[in-house]
C-alpha cells in the first residue's frame, strides 16, 4: 500500500490533470491523519484550480480526522466514507455535504487510476 505522501501526490496529479472531476466544486479540505504514518494534508478546489499538498491550510471548509489505515482503505474504495463516519472511524468538522462530494471525487480518481 502506498504511503501518505504518494497518495496525496497521486490525488494532486489527478485533480490537476482533470479539473472537471471536481464538477465546479469550490472547497478546501484538510485531513488530520494519525497512526503508524501520521500527517496533515489538504486538497483545494478553488476558481477552477485544484491541487493537493502536505501541511495545514487556513480556513478549511471541511476537516477530516481519521486513522491513516482507514484513510488508505477509503481512497482504495475498501471503506465507505459514510460508513466510516457512522461507525466513528471518521470525524468531520465543518460542511458534511462537502465530505460526501469528496468521496465521489476520490472514487472517480481511483477508478481512472486502475
Amino acid at each position: 500500500m502506498a504511503g501518505l505522501q504518494d497518495i496525496f501526490m497521486e490525488i494532486d496529479s489527478s485533480v490537476k490533470n482533470d479539473p472537471s472531476r471536481a464538477g465546479g466544486l469550490e472547497a478546501v479540505y484538510q485531513f488530520n491523519l494519525n497512526g503508524d504514518e501520521s500527517g496533515t494534508y489538504h486538497i483545494v478546489f478553488r476558481d477552477g484550480i485544484s491541487y493537493a499538498g502536505e501541511g495545514e491550510i487556513e480556513k478549511a471548509d471541511c476537516t477530516m480526522n481519521m486513522f491513516t489505515n482507514d484513510f488508505k482503505k477509503m481512497v482504495d474504495g475498501k471503506l465507505n466514507g459514510t460508513q466510516a463516519f457512522m461507525t466513528g472511524r471518521l470525524k468531520i468538522k465543518g460542511n458534511m455535504g462537502l465530505a460526501l462530494k469528496l468521496q465521489e471525487i476520490l472514487a472517480s480518481a481511483n477508478r481512472s487510476a486502475k
